[in-house]
């Protein structure tokens, strides 16, 4: 291998914001020692950080090394390494189906990684990420790995127990993010609301994120993955009274069935479930809630699932993705049959986001004629894109303006009046 700073790295990241926090780390270690490395573009040397966290995602995993393999060799690139969830998982199984490989590191194993490219980890260079987003947006893991047992899960098989990240880091992360000019940051975690029980004896996500309001140039802070069980009350008063964080929270409930719920160890009834939204909103006018579901859970029978129906139909969330049963062995749900036939979980998955497209669009619709605050993200040549403060990057809607009769900064915040909506996307003009 070249002398390291020869090298040209090319780090592709597949899988939830996590792993992408985690490639950023890696490239900022590997950048602050003048090693060149990109996010998805050329390298002769390329990462694959993987995903092992459902089927699916297993198999793009498999399938982008095997392209890398053969890209190595066509003789297009020298090196292939794999890291993350899935080689943290199927160490043995990958290095005997894949041995043209040049390395593979778990999840906990970024100095190999280093070490392996001639460099080192080092402490100065904590919380000195380099972004795979837009400048103006970053996300910030607070806490590694779950202390959850949800049944269906193999997270905490894959990443371990929780840990938090002390808040002092945490600051100073975000601290440093807003001077290279961030000015949205959405806080991740497998459970934001266990922050600061392993460290501090006691939940502290509420006064995290009143720290990190106080940082000067961070102007929306998001919460993302937010367990439903035990959520703190001062979070909620935190949400209501701090300007800066976004009347948004993605909280994943999975499902309504208190069998099913039970089933999956999520340690809320239906009647808890719906207690937490109810004060939700009640605390947080127009607060955005996104959710996540899960259909085909093993035993859901057709009054189950119309159950849930009834539900989407009655909370109507102003953001939804549902996901069909994907069997994790290692899982409490593994010892269950998989008993519901693929295409009925296809065809379950689809009844719920219909509904949801239909509820969707109606929430849209009624923001026509108002004025809302957008960030610009990104733009083409015809037109810009945007989101509102009930809108996470990648998931949820996007607000379009004309490019050809405005002029937008990407990365500012303008004020847009709704000329018009679709389903998952808001049209506007700026305002002064």
């Amino acid at each position: 291998m070249k002398n390291s700073k020869e090298l040209s790295v090319c780090i592709i990241t597949l899988g939830c914001q996590k792993n992408w926090c985690d490639s950023e780390t890696l490239a900022g270690h590997l950048s602050m020692q003048g090693i060149n490395v990109t996010h998805e573009k050329d390298g002769e040397i390329v990462i694959v950080n993987t995903c092992g966290f459902i089927g699916d995602a297993k198999e793009e995993s498999i399938n982008v090394i095997l392209e890398q393999v053969e890209r190595k060799n066509r003789g297009e690139i020298s090196h292939v390494y794999v890291m993350g969830c899935l080689s943290q998982r199927y160490r043995e199984e990958l290095k005997e189906a894949i041995p043209e490989m040049d390395g593979i590191y778990g999840v906990n194993e970024m100095k190999d990684v280093l070490s392996t490219l001639g460099a080192k980890y080092l402490p100065e260079a904590e919380g000195r990420r380099m972004l795979s987003t837009p400048k103006h947006y970053a996300y910030l893991k607070i806490s590694e790995g779950c202390d959850r047992h949800c049944s269906y899960c193999a997270i905490p098989l894959i990443r371990g127990g929780h840990e938090s990240v002390p808040m002092e880091k945490l600051v100073d992360e975000a601290r440093y993010l807003a001077e290279g000019g961030v000015k949205e940051l959405i806080l991740i975690a497998q459970d934001l609301t266990y922050y600061g029980l392993d460290i501090y004896g006691e939940r502290r996500l509420a006064e995290l994120i009143r720290r990190i309001a106080q940082v000067e140039g961070i102007e929306w802070i998001r919460l993302h993955y937010a367990y439903p069980h035990g959520f703190p009350d001062d979070v909620i008063d935190v949400m209501a009274s701090e300007p800066k964080v976004c009347k948004y929270i993605d909280i994943p409930l999975q499902h309504i069935s208190d069998r099913i719920l039970t089933s999956m160890h999520r340690g809320a009834s239906r009647k808890q479930t719906n207690e937490l939204l109810k004060k939700l909103r009640e605390r947080v006018p127009g607060i955005a809630i996104r959710t996540t579901l899960i259909v085909g859970y093993p035993g859901e029978s057709e009054q189950e699932f119309e159950e849930l129906k009834e539900w989407v139909k009655e909370q109507r969330f102003d953001r939804l993705g549902c996901f069909t049963y994907s069997e994790e062995e290692g899982t409490d749900a593994a010892r269950l049959e998989d008993d519901i036939p693929q295409e009925v979980k296809e065809e379950r998955k689809e009844a719920i986001m219909e509904l949801q497209r239909d509820i969707t669009c109606e929430l849209n619709a009624q923001k026509v004629g108002s004025t809302i605050r957008v960030i610009i993200d990104d733009e083409n040549d015809d037109i810009y894109m945007g989101r509102t403060e009930h809108d996470s990057p990648e998931v949820d809607c996007d607000v379009f303006i004309d490019k050809e009769k405005w002029r937008v900064p990407v990365g500012d915040f303008v004020k847009v009046e709704v000329t018009s909506s679709g389903v998952y996307d808001i049209f506007g003009i700026p305002v002064p």
